[in-house]
């Protein structure tokens, strides 16, 4: 195994760009710029965005957001499996993934070597920054492509035979500092981890208070080969965002999201036992979501998305608010979560799961 460089220094909470790239709902430009603002100020120096969020949309605004910014502040990734081509004259973009008001662009899936190399190349240009910290594989494996077997295989093959090539050209060249995949499922990291040498993962949605299955595979493998694993999703798509009366909803408005869908009956009964909970110890919900995957020690940032200040400083405040240990054994008593799963001690302030942050990294 080759010898790793000097880790990156990910902060505690990491700002996401898909809310302000205009996912499920529209984002001016200043709300945008704003949000990033706000979450600088809250002390977050990791930043992740996609040429996918808004078909550029998030790139150009990330970008646009830090460019006063000092670049040896702050850790930048930005990922890489599908090709963004400009729109037929005088068309519109056909919306993927729920995206309101994208660019006008059309998007084509592609993880071969020169699709990768490209791509870091145009997000460049698109961020307008001389460097990107960390290169990510893009929603490579079945929980993207699944539907069709067959073409999840020519995706994986075409990662396999020259994209992890390409990876491996721009970590080895000093052009980015590290290299992984980001995707909704473990499953894709572990057959990675097979083939390549990674260095982070970023996993959406599946370590979260409803989700631990990753505690049987991929947390410790990745313990074990020094991955560090980047949690998003951890409101798994906002089902947990907010307590009672308050809820998310799935992208029609119909009931509360999960999964970038509506939530089944036994989800939304479930996550009825958690409020019950948090009512009792006067915890918000979504504070409870926030912290929890930040406790397992291989988890080096939590990633966290916020279409306004406002909500970047609940966000922020949630991840620092003080949470007594015998919320965490309750939820372990009854069942909610994996008696496994490391939980957060008492958390004094935001500085302290700061200074957290820099003794992991």
């Amino acid at each position: 195994m080759r010898e790793r460089p000097t880790p990156l220094r990910f902060s505690a909470l990491g700002f996401g760009s898909a809310g302000i790239a205009g996912m499920y709902r529209d984002v001016t430009h200043a709300q945008a710029l704003a949000a990033v603002d706000a979450a600088w100020d809250a002390g977050v120096r990791y930043f992740d965005t996609a040429p996918f969020y808004g078909y550029t949309k998030g790139e150009h605004r990330l970008g646009a957001a830090l460019s006063s910014r000092n670049r040896d502040e702050f850790v930048l990734s930005t990922k890489a499996g599908r090709m963004l081509t400009p729109a037929d004259a005088g068309g519109a973009a056909v919306s993927q993934g729920g995206w309101a008001n994208p660019f006008p662009f059309k998007v084509r899936f592609d993880y071969t070597r020169d699709a990768i190399l490209r791509s870091f190349e145009d997000s460049l240009q698109r961020l307008g920054m001389a460097s990107i910290d960390v290169l990510l594989v893009h929603d490579i494996g079945s929980y993207t492509h699944g539907n069709e077997p067959e073409t999840a295989a020519h995706y994986w093959r075409q990662l396999s035979d020259s994209g992890f090539k390409a990876l491996d050209e721009l970590r080895s060249a000093g052009v980015v500092r590290a290299v992984g995949l980001g995707v909704n499922e473990s499953a894709a990291i572990v057959d990675a981890l097979r083939e390549f040498d990674l260095d982070c993962a970023l996993l959406a949605g599946r370590y979260t208070l409803l989700e631990q299955t990753v505690l049987d595979d991929l947390l410790p493998i990745c313990d074990a080969r020094g991955v560090g694993v980047l949690i998003g999703g951890a409101f798994n798509s906002g089902i947990l965002a907010r307590g009672r009366g308050v809820p998310a909803h799935s992208p029609d408005g119909s009931c509360p999201a999960f999964n970038y869908a509506s939530a089944p009956p036994e989800i939304v009964a479930r996550v009825e036992r958690f409020v019950a909970v948090c009512d009792t110890f006067g915890v918000p919900l979504s504070a409870a979501a926030l912290q929890f995957p930040y406790a397992h020690p291989t988890v080096k940032s939590i990633v966290t998305g916020a279409r306004s200040p406002d909500e970047m400083i609940d966000n922020a405040r949630g991840f620092a608010l003080p949470i007594p240990l015998a919320f965490w054994r309750e939820l372990k008593e009854l069942g909610l979560i994996d008696q496994r799963a490391p939980v957060p001690g008492e958390c004094a302030a935001a500085t302290h799961v700061r200074e957290l942050a820099r003794e992991r990294s």
